[in-house]
């Protein structure tokens, strides 16, 4: 109540004073707030702002955007915010683009760092945000996170199983496996604030040892444990943040190492079967399917019946593995879902793809395509040279939502 308090003073004081917002700068304080440059005007092109707060010590920092516009992009590559704990080689607890507001975030000690960068072209008024100190979780049992790299192990939220975790906390668990193996994450009891995009507390998963959007495999909340999750290379991250509202039980996950030269699936969440593994595609079916020219065949329209599904979607991971490359796909558009295995974390949907040779179609991390293909007895989509992918633009979602009527 206090730290609400201090924010919708911090708040009302902007609005009564309206301070003029500079490119960054150094902020000492219990409370403030911080905007971008010219707020609420258009932010200028090709800047790079740093803000570094610093609170009293002893507290953490909780900062709350109030507003956020910026150019969109999925992936936030043109202009956005970083948000970081610590003035140097700090976590970074997430990146922000376009006009969804995350929510609270903490720094582990008593510095934040907020840089926007801004590129050529321009759209919107930027952001304001306030920032607050706060009592850090003190008793022994509630600090969590660390370093994970023996062959199996568990971690847990603060407090498990006693009571509730805390408000205010960011723990995160960096899992290192070696270099020939990967790693496998599954939740055997999990109740986090419940909300449709995950805006407030919420666990994130990333490929990788850093916070990056670009490689997050998914963000998951409400009281349903996650399906099982695999990592595509040796190191896993995992975030779990709470925010200074409702809390819930937490969870407990456990992981482990497993080969990598076997890729593996993650299963629906429905399935209570033991994680299924699949074997590479047989050398011969793959050479020779690789053989062949590297073009589509037919239109949009010829496709669309003849394919087991038909979505469109962002690449998020693309990692190529022997003679293919094992995609992962958040779903912009679903028309026609077949057996696809589907992961859903609020209303975030992705699925996963092969691309049975790896240079056809040749696909991009970051870009947004139309997918059809056919699906393998784990779900999985499957790519053929043959098989109908392209660019998907704006353009395109008119036809495909005349066909997804059609009867085929």
């Amino acid at each position: 109540p206090l730290t609400a308090c201090l924010c919708f003073f911090c708040f009302v004081l902007f609005v009564s004073s309206r301070p003029s917002f500079t490119c960054g700068g150094n902020i000492t304080g219990d409370s403030g707030v911080i905007g971008s440059q010219g707020y609420p005007g258009v932010y200028p092109p090709n800047t790079k702002c740093v803000w570094r707060i610093t609170v009293p010590e002893g507290k953490v920092v909780v900062l709350a955007f109030r507003s956020i516009d910026l150019e969109n992009d999925n992936l936030c590559r043109y202009d956005y915010v970083d948000v970081y704990s610590g003035h140097a080689n700090g976590q970074r607890l997430g990146r922000f683009c376009g006009t969804f507001k995350p929510g609270a975030l903490v720094s582990t000690g008593n510095k934040m760092l907020v840089q926007m960068v801004s590129d050529a072209n321009t759209a919107g008024s930027g952001f304001l945000a306030v920032f607050s100190s706060a009592h850090p979780h003190e008793r022994g049992d509630q600090y969590c996170g660390g370093r994970l790299d023996k062959p199996s192990g568990t971690f847990k939220t603060p407090n498990w199983p006693e009571k509730d975790y805390p408000a205010g906390v960011t723990c995160s668990w960096h899992i290192t496996a070696p270099k020939n193996q990967i790693i496998e994450v599954k939740f055997e009891k999990f109740d986090v604030e419940r909300d449709n995009y995950c805006r407030y507390d919420h666990v994130s998963i990333f490929n990788g040892a850093e916070i990056n959007d670009a490689k997050r495999i998914g963000k998951f909340c409400g009281d349903s444990p996650p399906a099982p999750v695999f990592s595509d290379g040796n190191q896993l991250l995992i975030q779990f943040l709470s925010d200074l509202s409702l809390t819930a039980d937490g969870f407990i996950g456990h992981y482990k190492f497993r080969p990598k030269k076997f890729p593996t699936t993650t299963i629906p969440p429905t399935t209570t079967t033991q994680p299924a593994t699949s074997r590479p595609i047989p050398l011969k079916y793959s050479v020779a399917l690789c053989q062949q020219k590297c073009k589509r065949r037919g239109t949009l329209q010829s496709n669309y019946c003849s394919s087991n599904f038909v979505i469109t979607g962002t690449v998020i991971t693309a990692v190529v593995r022997g003679g293919s490359t094992y995609v992962t796909v958040s779903i912009i558009n679903l028309y026609k879902e077949g057996n696809l295995a589907i992961q859903q974390a609020g209303k975030t949907m992705s699925t996963k793809i092969i691309i049975l040779c790896k240079k056809c179609p040749f696909i991009r991390r970051g870009l947004n395509y139309v997918f059809m293909g056919e699906v393998d007895d784990e779900g999985r989509g499957k790519i053929a040279p043959h098989h109908f992918v392209m660019l998907f633009k704006s353009k395109n979602q008119k036809g495909l939502n005349v066909l997804k009527n059609k009867q085929c």
